[in-house]
C-alpha cells in the first residue's frame, strides 16, 4: 500500500473516534439518540479529507503518519471542549478549518521551504518583534500577570504561538552556515568547549533578545519552550554536549536569578513547591488552579468517571477547575478518561514527535535536518512544559496543548508548523530519480 492511501485510511479511525465521542456525550446528556454525531463525524472527515487531497498532490512522498496523528489529537480536543462549552466547541471547529487553509496555503505557497534560509534575519526580527506586541499600550493584553495576548478591534491572538517557528528558523538557518565553525573554532577551558564568541555572538544576541522579551512579557511557558528548541537546534548542529550543558547552566542560573527577583516568577514558584498551603490557596491567583488540577487527576482513577462525568463548575456556575478548555484541559482528560485514556493521549504526541525526529535524520541536507529536528522539539517541549505543569511536575505554566487545548492562535501556528515538517518531509523521503 502506498504512503498516501496509508495516510486516507489512518484518517478513518480519528473520525470513528470523534464520532464514538460525539456519542457518548449524547447518551449522557439524553436519552434521546441522533444521528448527529454521525453528522459531525462526517465533517470532520470531509475536512481530514480535503488536508489529506492538499498532501497527496503536492507531497506525494511526505510522512503518512504525522497528519493522521494531529487528527486524533484535534478530535480529543474538540469532543473535550464541547462536552465544557457548546460554543467554544463551535468557535475551535472555526479555527480548525482555518488552520487547515493555512496549512494548505504554506504547502502550495511554499512549495520550495530552502527560500526561508535567505530571509533569516528578517524572520528573526519578525519573531522579536511578535514577542514584543503584547507589552505595546493599546493593543497588549495581560492575563493572570502575564502578558500574552494583542487585541486589535475584533481580531485578537497570542504572538509567541508564531514567534516560536520565526525562531526555530533562524536559528535552523544561522547554524547551517556556522556550524563548523564553532566546532572547529571551540577552545577547551576546564574541560568544557567554548565556542569563539564572533560566530556565537549573534546567536547569543538573537537568542537574549528573545528571552528578555519573554521574561518582559512575563510568559514564563513560552520561555521554557524556546531555550530547549534552542538547546536542542544547537546540540544537532555541533554534536557538542557541552554546549548544552553550559545552556542549561545559563538557564538555571537565570532561573535562580528571576526566581528571586521577580514577584510573578517567585509567586509560580511558591504555588508549585506547596500548592496544598492555605494562604497561597486563598489568595487570589494563588494555588487554587494547580491544586483543583491534581484533585481532578486523582479523582479520574485508572479508567476515568467517563464522558461528561468530570465536575467543572458548581450549582452557582462558580469555576471548580479553572481555564478547564486551555491550561487544564489535560486534567479534565485525565479525569474523565482516567490514567489509561490521558496515556493513549500523550502516546499519540510521542508518536507524532517520533516522526518529527525520524524525518530529521532522514533530511539530505543541513537547514532541512535543523527545521525539522528544531520544529519538532519545540512541538515536544510545549506538551511538556504544559503537561508537566499540570501534573506538578514543573511549575505551571500559560502554553495551550497543541491541537487540543482551546485557541485560534494555536491551533493555527501548530498547522503551519505541520505543513513545514511534511515539506521537509517530502524532500527528505523523495526517490532519487524524482530528485
Amino acid at each position: 500500500m502506498s504512503a498516501r492511501n496509508r495516510e486516507l485510511f489512518a484518517l478513518i479511525p480519528a473520525s470513528l473516534l470523534l464520532t464514538a465521542g460525539f456519542t457518548a456525550l449524547f447518551i449522557q446528556q439524553s436519552t434521546d439518540l441522533s444521528n448527529v454525531s454521525l453528522t459531525y463525524g462526517a465533517a470532520f472527515l470531509g475536512l481530514c479529507l480535503c488536508g489529506h487531497l492538499v498532501i497527496r498532490f503536492t507531497l506525494p512522498y511526505a510522512d503518512p503518519y504525522m497528519f493522521p496523528l494531529v487528527a486524533v489529537l484535534a478530535c480529543f480536543g474538540l469532543v473535550v471542549i464541547y462536552r465544557i462549552d457548546e460554543d467554544l466547541a463551535r468557535e475551535q471547529a472555526q479555527w480548525f478549518v482555518v488552520g487547515l487553509l493555512l496549512f494548505a496555503a504554506t504547502i502550495i505557497f511554499l512549495r520550495d521551504f530552502r527560500v526561508l534560509e535567505r530571509y533569516r534575519y528578517t524572520i528573526a526580527a519578525g519573531g522579536l518583534l511578535l514577542l514584543l506586541l503584547p507589552r505595546l499600550p493599546g493593543i497588549g493584553a495581560q492575563v493572570n500577570g502575564a502578558y500574552l495576548g494583542v487585541d486589535v478591534g475584533p481580531v485578537a491572538f497570542q504572538p509567541a504561538e508564531f514567534a516560536k517557528i520565526a525562531i526555530v528558523i533562524f536559528l535552523a538557518a544561522y547554524l547551517r552556515d556556522t556550524r563548523q565553525v564553532l566546532i572547529q573554532g571551540s577552545r577547551r577551558f576546564l574541560g568544557v568547549t567554548i565556542p569563539p564568541l564572533k560566530h556565537f555572538g549573534p546567536l547569543l544576541v538573537i537568542w537574549g533578545g528573545a528571552m528578555f522579551m519573554l521574561v518582559f512579557i512575563r510568559d514564563l511557558g513560552s520561555s521554557l519552550m524556546f531555550f530547549g528548541g534552542f538547546l536542542a537546534v544547537l546540540y544537532v548542529a555541533t554534536n557538542r554536549l557541552s554546549f548544552v550543558t553550559v545552556g542549561l547552566g545559563l538557564f538555571a542560573l537565570g532561573a535562580w536569578f528571576f526566581g528571586s527577583t521577580v514577584g510573578h516568577v517567585q509567586d509560580r514558584i511558591d504555588t508549585w513547591r506547596d500548592p496544598f498551603d492555605r494562604a497561597l490557596y486563598e489568595k487570589p491567583g494563588g494555588s487554587y488552579q494547580i491544586a483543583q488540577s491534581l484533585f481532578a487527576q486523582a479523582d479520574g482513577g485508572l479508567f476515568g468517571t467517563g464522558f461528561g462525568q468530570a465536575t467543572i463548575t458548581q450549582a452557582s456556575g462558580s469555576a471548580i477547575l479553572p481555564a478547564p478548555q486551555t491550561d487544564l484541559i489535560y486534567a479534565v482528560i485525565t479525569n474523565e478518561l482516567g490514567l489509561a485514556g490521558a496515556t493513549g493521549l500523550l502516546l499519540v504526541y510521542a508518536l507524532l514527535a517520533e516522526r518529527g525526529f525520524k524525518t530529521a535524520m532522514l533530511a539530505r541536507d543541513s537547514f532541512s535536518k535543523l527545521l525539522a529536528a528544531g520544529l519538532t522539539a519545540v512541538f515536544a517541549l510545549q506538551v511538556f512544559v504544559i503537561v508537566g505543569g499540570v501534573t506538578k511536575v514543573i511549575p505551571l505554566t500559560g502554553v495551550t496543548l497543541p491541537f487540543v487545548s482551546y485557541g485560534g492562535s494555536s491551533i493555527m501556528a501548530n498547522f503551519i508548523l505541520l505543513a513545514l515538517l511534511l515539506l521537509v518531509s517530502n524532500e527528505a523521503r523523495k526517490p532519487a530519480r524524482a530528485r
